[in-house]
């Protein structure tokens, strides 16, 4: 069962992961971060501004879980770009060492092949952030994603493409396909942390953590990792039938267990 843990305020919820990266990064120098973009993340990033300061970050590492396909680079919600403004460039990040998946339209047939070998010859991703969209993807496997995927082009769902459009002018913007890290390349991640926020994201997290595991629900699939923390604030967690269990254990763990 992945660990759940709620918390009053997304915050908070930053705050936590934060320190949970840092603690990885000052153990191993050259960690392997795989991170996440959206709204749901930023938390996070911006609570390891701080704590990183006067640690040595330039040899860690980084994977994109996906990117547009046939966005310029340089546009500025092309996901290099978000990476590149949300978090390289605040945490001083070496940008050669992070990654994002190749989305240009000459090189897209053996795009996810080439991200998966730059993920395995970095030893693996140490730490994944992850959010949960409404339909219950993670990363952009839409329902119906294998649980075996690796690195490859999807299509985007209407509904993912409406979530997104606020990043753009209008929906017509919003790019049909994306190039993105498949359910078998997340679970290879070491440890995964699943966050959301709001009561939108309540019911998909509760069939996350609660419901069957099943491909109707990509974000089940993290019932199948060793390792996993879900943080949640009050809102999302509003549909968990074990929410009093989480607080529970998680007011009573042990210090020297961490995350």
């Amino acid at each position: 069962m992945a660990e759940v843990v709620i918390v009053p305020t997304p915050a908070d919820a930053g705050a936590l992961v934060a320190d949970e990266i840092v603690r990885l990064v000052q153990s191993r120098p050259d960690a392997v971060l795989g991170l996440a973009t959206g709204s749901t993340p930023l938390p996070v990033y911006e609570a390891l501004r701080p704590r990183l300061d006067g640690i040595d970050v330039s040899r860690v590492r980084g994977f994109a879980l996906d990117e547009y396909v046939g966005i310029d680079p340089q546009h500025p919600e092309s996901y290099r770009s978000v990476i590149t403004r949300e978090v390289v460039e605040p945490l001083g990040l070496d940008p050669r060492l992070i990654h994002t998946p190749n989305g240009a339209l000459e090189t897209i047939a053996h795009a996810g092949e080439d991200y998966e070998a730059a993920i395995a010859e970095a030893g693996g991703v140490d730490l994944q952030i992850l959010g949960i969209g409404t339909s219950g993807h993670i990363g952009f496997n839409e329902p119906g994603s294998s649980f075996a995927s690796r690195t490859r082009v999807k299509t985007l769902i209407e509904q993912t493409r409406v979530d997104n459009a606020r990043f753009f002018d209008s929906i017509d913007d919003v790019p049909m396909h994306c190039i993105t890290q498949g359910l078998g390349t997340i679970l290879r991640a070491r440890h995964l942390f699943l966050l959301a926020f709001g009561e939108a994201k309540a019911e998909a997290i509760a069939g996350a953590v609660e419901g069957p595991v099943t491909a109707s629900l990509p974000g089940s699939a993290i019932q199948l990792h060793e390792h996993v923390t879900v943080v949640v604030d009050e809102a999302a967690a509003s549909r968990l039938r074990h929410a009093d269990y989480y607080r529970y254990t998680y007011a009573h763990k042990p210090a020297w267990q961490g995350l």
